[in-house]
């Protein structure tokens, strides 16, 4: 998915090869896209939504994150999910703390769809925030704390699912305390009287991974300085780290703890005295999968990913695609191809984590196109695309190098050089120049390079077509990449240029060039006239064959 390439995605293999197959654990930290390998039906699951902020001023906890797990959650082949990580609820500096957000899976099929999820999504609901002085708290995945002054509590598993997802937040007392958020494992206790700040809902504990760990606790409710003073309430309801769940704990004199990224727990409420504190802001949520496939799998990446090599795989194949380059704006180039570089039988070793990068898709606008990001896989790098030029400008060098643009000049503007940094066999060629004529309406621009070919040359009448990409069988069916950009037109009679073989977008005469295709690694089309924008780049891929 396109707009989720800075997410990260942690992977674990486990398990013998030859015919057991491999035991798989891939952890999403931010949004992104989980393509279901060949031979998984089935997953086991994790999902837990972000941690509510906690309340301003002697505020209520915050409700932490929506916590769901189970088994046998049927899934296809091929078919790319779509993982949405739920935002942190943000800190209050003034009433309430905001809801966290909402974490799912979505896809076709997805067998559960609880209240609200809307079809093939399973979802956990974000934490409610904590409430302030005289303002009850939210309610969410778990219910937010109530603020001072007997403020209500929010109520947890809002919207309702089966088992529950989380548990109401505890009340305020009758002055000065705030009750503690709602955790995964337990309600929120209410404040006493003037005498103890409520703790936070204690967590829940998931061995999905192989090892224990704690999510989804309620944030402590605010304290107070003054005398005599009184601690905020602990975060995740004990004073164990490892049980808090992530979870704030309340502020006394002072503001209320952050929730910890990624556990979902709720962020730790505002205390008073010498000055009114702000709340915690909420953690964000997590999403986990575990599932078993065959051995000769296949692992397509379209998201940032550590993957950790499992016992008995010593070497794999590989294609690394990197993001396609921009098209330039106004009588634009158009962008280069993202860097291509493909294998078999890379060393690897077994326990070792390897980052696995993908690159995102450079900028289309009225300025010279953006550079196409890189596709990183252990020792393989391919590099991002060349911008296209945008008028009067050269192409940008890169994996392929982007188009030179249209120009008044007798001297034509080059396109950019391609294999930069310099890899072998080629990761990419150069883009095509712009058209040298002198004559307004005849300024066309230079194509994009592609995998496999130079961009082309603009002439007097026709923008320059993208060079074609390079097919790859690693999947089992042939699909080709990296495709450059079509260079732009200098509008009618003339015509652009059209994107290369392997995802090149199409370049105008007159208007928008077009992007290049996401996850193939295309080039975006350059623009027609002034003050048209390029297309922009297409993202990265990478792709992984065990061949134990």
């Amino acid at each position: 998915m396109a707009g989720a390439l800075s997410a990260m995605i942690a992977a674990a293999f486990s398990g013998g090869g030859g015919g057991g197959g491999y035991t798989i654990i891939q952890t999403f930290t931010a949004t992104s896209t989980w393509t279901c390998p060949t031979g998984v039906t089935e997953v086991e699951y994790l999902v837990v939504a972000g941690g509510g902020g906690g309340g301003y001023q002697q505020g209520g906890g915050g409700g932490a994150g929506g916590y769901r797990i189970g088994t046998g959650l049927a899934v296809t082949a091929g078919t790319d999910y779509t993982i949405t990580i739920g935002a942190a609820g943000t800190a209050s500096s003034s009433g309430r703390g905001g809801n966290g957000g909402d974490s799912s899976i979505a896809g076709s099929p997805i067998t559960e769809s609880p209240s609200g999820a809307g079809t093939n999504t399973l979802k956990s609901y974000g934490g409610g925030g904590g409430g302030s002085n005289n303002l009850s708290g939210n309610n969410g995945g778990s219910g937010g704390g109530g603020g001072t002054n007997t403020a209500p509590a929010g109520s947890g598993n809002t919207p309702s699912t089966s088992p529950a997802q989380g548990t109401n937040g505890g009340s305020g007392g009758v002055t000065s305390l705030g009750g503690g958020g709602g955790g995964s494992g337990g309600a929120g206790s209410n404040a006493v009287l003037t005498v103890t700040a409520g703790n936070g809902g204690v967590a829940a504990s998931s061995a999905i991974t192989g090892s224990t760990v704690y999510y989804a606790g309620g944030g402590g409710g605010g304290g107070t300085g003054a005398s005599p003073a009184v601690p905020g309430g602990l975060g995740g309801g004990t004073a164990t780290t490892s049980q808090k769940g992530g979870a704030g704990n309340g502020g006394a004199g002072g503001v209320g703890d952050a929730a910890s990224a990624n556990t979902g727990g709720g962020g730790g409420g505002g205390g008073q005295y010498p000055s009114l504190y702000n709340g915690g802001a909420g953690g964000s949520g997590i999403v986990i999968l575990k599932y078993t496939v065959p051995s000769q799998t296949v692992f397509v990446f379209k998201g940032t990913t550590k993957w950790t090599c499992p016992t008995g795989v010593t070497s794999v194949d590989y294609l690394v695609v990197a993001g396609g380059g921009g098209g330039g704006g106004g009588l634009g180039g158009g962008g280069g191809a993202g860097g291509f570089r493909t294998g078999s039988a890379l060393s690897v070793s077994a326990g070792t984590e390897y980052t696995i990068t993908v690159g995102g898709g450079g900028t289309g606008t009225s300025n010279p196109g953006g550079a196409g990001s890189d596709s990183v896989f252990s020792t393989i790098t391919s590099t991002g695309g060349g911008g296209g030029g945008q008028f009067g400008t050269t192409g940008s060098n890169g994996g392929s190098g982007g188009g030179g643009s249209g120009t008044n000049s007798a001297a034509p503007k080059a396109g950019g050089n391609g294999n930069t940094p310099n890899t072998s066999p080629s990761q990419g060629s150069n883009g095509g120049s712009g058209s040298s004529s002198t004559g307004v309406g005849d300024r066309n621009a230079g194509g994009g390079g592609g995998a496999s070919a130079t961009g082309a040359t603009a002439n007097a009448s026709t923008g320059g077509n993208g060079g074609a990409g390079t097919a790859s069988s690693i999947t089992g069916s042939s699909v080709t990449y990296a495709g450059g950009g079509g260079g732009g037109g200098d509008g009618a009679p003339n015509t652009a240029g059209t994107g290369g073989s392997g995802g090149g977008g199409n370049a105008s005469a007159t208007t928008n060039g077009t992007a290049g295709t996401a996850n193939t690694g295309g080039g975006g089309g350059g623009a027609g006239s002034p003050p048209s924008s390029g297309g922009a780049g297409g993202s990265g891929i990478v792709i992984i064959k065990i061949n134990q």
